[in-house]
């Protein structure tokens, strides 16, 4: 099982970066902002359907430490998913380097769906604030998957709300940063980007882990005890003599009251 978990979390980041990534580098002035939010969401919501199950479809590493960190997992465990995690954003993020080199005139060098602050930025967010965004969404995405998942996986319709979180902050923060919340997204296309992508790739790795450790550290002081959250047993009410006893009282037996 450990083995399939570490496979679903290699192949799922590797089309998510692929898919989403792929939206914003291949059509992403046909679909705009709302499009490439929405193609990020979708395609969550699809892996989650595949492989939540499963690995529970972490496909970030982000999320993975949010699970450790509210002792959901272990570290061991963990540490496969973030090789396979990395691994797979790099595969996925080299697969699309190939089709989009097939596009005539297709810009690569310096962008490629990659991250940025500063100059990188469409707003010119600097580097506190990027650092604070990049932080504040992923504290939601995560907050998000830790409140629906059951122990370290999202299963059924709980991928809902999940993908719905990915897509709201990617609609928030495209225009800051390019939204990374997503250390393995980040780091595969920023390779093939190079130059400023690259250098500044770091803070995409670290923001959106502080934000994981972070929204499990509030997970844990909302969530509620076992205790609290299970329901109070129904009041008992007294037995009478009910058709069961007939035939003791025929038979001159007293019934026994319930006290």
């Amino acid at each position: 099982m450990r083995k399939q978990a570490i496979t679903c979390e290699f192949l799922g980041t590797l089309l998510l970066v692929f898919f989403a990534v792929g939206s914003v580098v291949l059509a992403g002035e046909y679909v705009g902002t709302l499009g490439t939010a929405l193609a990020f969401g979708f395609v969550l919501l699809a892996l989650t359907g595949s492989f939540g199950a499963i690995s529970g479809c972490h496909v970030n590493p982000a999320v993975t430490l949010g699970m450790v960190c509210a002792g959901r997992m272990d570290p061991r465990t963990a540490a496969g998913y973030w090789t396979a995690q990395f691994a797979g954003g790099i595969v996925g993020a080299t697969l699309l380097f190939v089709v989009a080199k097939q596009v005539p005139g297709l810009r690569i060098k310096g962008a490629f769906g990659s991250n940025g602050y500063g100059s990188r930025s469409p707003v010119g967010i600097n580097i506190a604030g990027a650092f604070l965004a990049e932080m504040a969404l992923t504290f939601l995405l995560v907050f998000v998957v830790l409140a629906v998942a059951r122990r370290s996986t999202v299963v059924g319709f709980a991928g809902v709300p999940v993908a719905m979180a990915l897509a709201v902050v990617h609609l928030v923060g495209i225009p800051l940063t390019g939204t990374s919340v997503n250390p393995a997204r980040s780091l595969g296309p920023a390779i093939f980007a190079g130059g400023a992508a690259l250098s500044q790739v770091w803070l995409f790795v670290a923001a959106p882990l502080v934000g994981g450790a972070l929204a499990a550290a509030v997970h844990r002081l909302t969530q509620l005890s076992p205790a609290a959250s299970e329901p109070e047993p129904e009041p008992e009410l007294e037995a009478g003599p009910g058709p069961e006893a007939a035939p003791e009282a025929e038979a001159g037996v007293a019934p026994v009251r319930a006290r």
